[in-house]
This record gives structure tokens, sequence and C-alpha cells, in this order.
């Protein structure tokens, strides 16, 4: 079999900007592939959809991630106490790198829609911070990750917004947007400009997208009739204020009565 891969990129002409492409592997599994042109340079980039990334299986289990918990659960039933269990700088730097392999993942699987494996990533990265958080020897693998929480958490309220919006529920997608906005600024504050940085631009974005969902949402008559006020009063027209006035506080009376 030829190495020459020219047909394949001939096959996929390359666009603006990394393609990204979904297909079945030999081995029935499902992967991503992405066309790359840099410079003079084409090629394709590939990763598995599900376990980890590159496919491999750390002593056996699907993540090193799973091979840590699995013996760290050992050492608890064997009757150790859980402050005696260490990750050592090698064993951390492993899950650095397992971390790393799903976040640059689920960003492209967030750009394909592919909502539930970005959940489902996410969520596995966010035990793997605590996991690190609680169990790392050393004071800079422990906070080594602590700065990433603002973006990880938009990630995956995100991809829970989408979902939402998806099945045209964006009163559930508003409420997420909350959540995450609400654990974003009850995190504990960093001296980190990684932390500060992300921080910002997370919230940031979860309004731009709070607000773009409302601009979808259809007005309640309570709020149809306060926009109509509203505007009544601008172009000076106080009449037609004061009875949209009475027809509000009608309205409300009824409400608040029901």
């Amino acid at each position: 079999m030829s190495k020459d891969i020219t047909r394949l990129l001939t096959e996929w002409a390359h666009e603006d900007g990394p393609t990204a492409r979904r297909v079945q592997g030999e081995d029935g599994r499902e992967k991503v592939q992405i066309r790359v042109c840099i410079d003079s340079f084409n090629g394709l980039l590939q990763f598995e959809c599900d376990g980890r990334p590159d496919g491999k299986a750390p002593h056996g289990r699907e993540f090193y991630f799973d091979y840590l918990e699995d013996k760290r659960r050992k050492h608890l039933d064997a009757g150790s106490a859980p402050e005696a269990f260490k990750l050592t700088r090698g064993q951390c730097r492993k899950l650095f790198e397992e971390s790393g392999m799903l976040y640059h993942r689920y960003v492209v699987l967030l750009q394909m829609g592919d909502y539930d494996r970005v959940i489902r990533d996410t969520e596995r990265n966010m035990r793997l911070f605590r996991f690190v958080r609680s169990n790392a020897a050393h004071d800079a693998d422990r906070s080594h990750l602590e700065c990433w929480w603002p973006y990880i958490l938009r990630i995956h309220h995100m991809a829970v917004v989408m979902k939402s919006l998806e099945d045209g529920n964006l009163d559930a997608a508003l409420a997420s947007i909350t959540a995450c906005r609400t654990r974003i600024e009850e995190l504990v504050p960093q001296e980190n400009e990684v932390f500060t940085l992300e921080r910002t631009r997370s919230l940031e974005a979860l309004e731009q997208m709070a607000t773009e969902i409302r601009s979808r949402k259809p007005l309640t008559e309570l709020e149809k009739l306060e926009k109509e006020k509203g505007e009544a009063i601008q172009g000076q027209q106080y009449e037609v204020a004061a009875r949209l006035r009475d027809k509000i506080n009608a309205l409300q009376d009824r409400n608040g009565k029901g």
C-alpha cells in the first residue's frame, strides 16, 4: 500500500482554515480527521472519538486517569489513610498530558456540534482536576490545572446550552448559563493571569450568549405591554401610556391572585 497521502488530500480540498470530518476507522471505531494546511505543508490529523484520543490504553485501562483512580481505591480498600496516597511528579505529568488530549478533542467536537461527547470529556477533565488537586504531592502540581476552571466550566455549559437550544428549550438554556455564571463567580480568586483572563472572557461570552437567546424568546403579554408603554412615553403619547399602565396593573393583579 502506498504511503503517499496526495490522493487523500486532493479528494479533500482544503478551504480557509482547518476542516474537520468524522470517519469510520478500519477498526470500526469513529474518528475525527482535521485537514490542515500550513504554508507549504499539507496533511491530516486524526483522533479517536471515544476513549483516549490517541487510542492507547495505559496499563490496560481506557485512560491513565482510570488506572490511578483504581490505584487509590485499592489503597483505601486496604485500610490505608487517604492522605497517604500521593501522586508523584511523573504521574501528574501524565495526567496533565491526558487532560490536554481531551481539551484538544472537546474544542473540535464543540465546533462539530457533538455536544454529548463535549459534556462527557469536560466532566472527565473536571474530575481529573479535582483528583490532582486533592492528591498531588507537590504544591506546583496541585495548582497546575486550577487556572483553567473558568474555561472548562464555560465549555461544559455551552454544550449543555446548545443541547437545550436544539430541543427548543430556551428557558433551560438560560438556566444553564445562569448556573455556569454562578459557578465561575464562586471560584476562589487566584493571583494568576490565565485565571483572571479566562474568568473575564468566560463571563463575557456567557452574557453575549444569554443576550442572543433572550432575543429569540417571544415576549410575554406583560413584557409586550411594558415595551409598548415605554415606546408611548418616548413618543410623548402620555394618554396611551396611561391606558397601558392600567392594563399592566390589572394584569399584575390577576397574576398575583393566581
